[in-house]
């Protein structure tokens, strides 16, 4: 047997030679991350490829090189082996964690006391869970394996599986206004807005550790790139806040210009600054994430409110005021404005996992989808009552930070 496993494997490197010199190649022209138009796949979509580490683009940020994540206490295990590169290495076209291959592409919608789960190929409402009085998020957790609908009113947490489409007990926190997750899978942050301060929870069972006292009531949040620090926003005060994760304490605050109300952030994909929307200016501020500076600011349009990232981590997109405004990253300003065609600021999901769709859902009632490459409409989904909040899952990333749409 020993011999004939050797002539076996001396034919398969001449047959392999003779497909490469007669020009046999994939009809699909692949591509690593970072590179091509923002429709195109990328290396070895649904496959092992994406997770080495790919090649940044020219100009791109030197490594950052985030460490492995830790399973969490109680069991589990990291997604995938981080990449190198820039901050969204691993969220590029196709770049599903093998933990969620099996999970079924669904779009979850907030909706008062249900959320719809719509199926993005078809654009039907498959399936409406009840969630008690009014949920008005959904959150994916750190290893993508559930999702948690969040209702800030009436202060409870929701799981729900996305494999089975089962509910579990309700849970009960304080005001959740936004729910995160810290790189390591070791805790999850809720911001109880109303009662200005960070809650540090179990991921798993969101039984209560610890708390932060904060100086505002802060809504939205964002990680550094070595995930030491969550910056969050206080829209109200006009105000950023630095938390040190490990230590759970207040670093630091910045004070926006007057007349500010910094919203949704996002941070850039060489890990530099932070964009954060503000409805009021009508645009987003550049903060910068590693030093105290000036911030700068790119205008985009009155009401700005949501941010996505493409899946080439180009562009940002910011939605409100009627339009979706396109802001390299890289140049720090506006390349394109698509008009909205409910106009309006709905609210923005995420891009599709191939990079081609951007999803939103409008307060009257209609979840719809954009091309990332021409603003066009491509879906159109009515669900009635008054949508809240959306989330495309299961999405590229090795985890999910929470939010709507954090991934790395």
């Amino acid at each position: 047997m020993r011999p004939r496993g050797r002539r076996a494997g001396a034919t398969a490197i001449p047959l392999a030679l003779a497909l490469t010199l007669t020009g046999c190649e994939s009809p699909v022209p692949f591509h690593p991350p970072g590179e091509g138009s923002a429709d195109e796949p990328v290396a070895g979509l649904g496959g092992a490829a994406p997770y080495f580490s790919p090649r940044p683009p020219a100009g791109a940020a030197p490594s950052l090189n985030p460490q492995v994540p830790a399973p969490p206490p109680g069991g589990g295990e990291p997604t995938v082996t981080p990449a190198d590169g820039p901050v969204y290495a691993a969220t590029g076209a196709g770049m599903i964690a093998p933990v969620a291959r099996g999970i079924p592409a669904r779009l979850y919608v907030a909706n008062g006391r249900v959320i719809d789960v719509i199926d993005p190929r078809t654009a039907r409402v498959v399936r409406r869970l009840s969630t008690g009085p009014a949920a008005s998020r959904v959150v994916p957790s750190w290893d993508l394996r559930r999702l948690w609908a969040a209702d800030p009113l009436h202060g409870t947490l929701v799981p729900v599986g996305p494999r089975s489409g089962r509910r579990g007990r309700p849970l009960g926190v304080t005001g959740p206004e936004g729910l995160y997750f810290t790189p390591d899978g070791r805790d999850a942050l809720l911001l109880a807005g109303r009662e200005r301060r960070l809650d540090v929870r179990d991921p798993r069972t969101m039984l209560p550790r610890a708390s932060v006292p904060l100086p505002c009531a802060a809504e939205h949040a964002d990680f550094s790139p070595d995930g030491a620090f969550l910056v969050a926003s206080c829209g109200p005060a006009g105000r950023l806040v630095r938390v040190d994760v490990a230590r759970r304490r207040v670093a630091g605050t910045l004070r926006l210009p007057r007349g500010s109300r910094p919203g949704d952030l996002r941070l850039s994909p060489d890990g530099t600054v932070f964009f954060v929307a503000d409805p009021v200016r009508g645009g987003v501020w550049v903060v910068n994430a590693r030093r105290s500076a000036r911030p700068g600011f790119v205008p985009t349009s009155p009401g700005a409110r949501g941010l996505a990232i493409s899946r080439d981590a180009r562009r940002l997109f910011v939605v409100g005021g009627g339009t979706v405004a396109t802001v390299a990253f890289g140049a720090r300003r506006v390349t394109e404005h698509w008009p909205l065609p409910r106009g309006g600021s709905p609210v923005p999901g995420g891009v599709s996992s191939d990079g081609t769709a951007l999803w939103l859902a409008d307060a009257a009632g209609m979840v719809y989808a954009l091309s990332t490459r021409t603003g066009r409409v491509l879906r159109k989904v009515w669900v009635g009552g008054h949508p809240s909040g959306l989330i495309v899952h299961p999405q590229p990333g090795r985890y999910s930070l929470g939010g709507t749409g954090l991934y790395r």
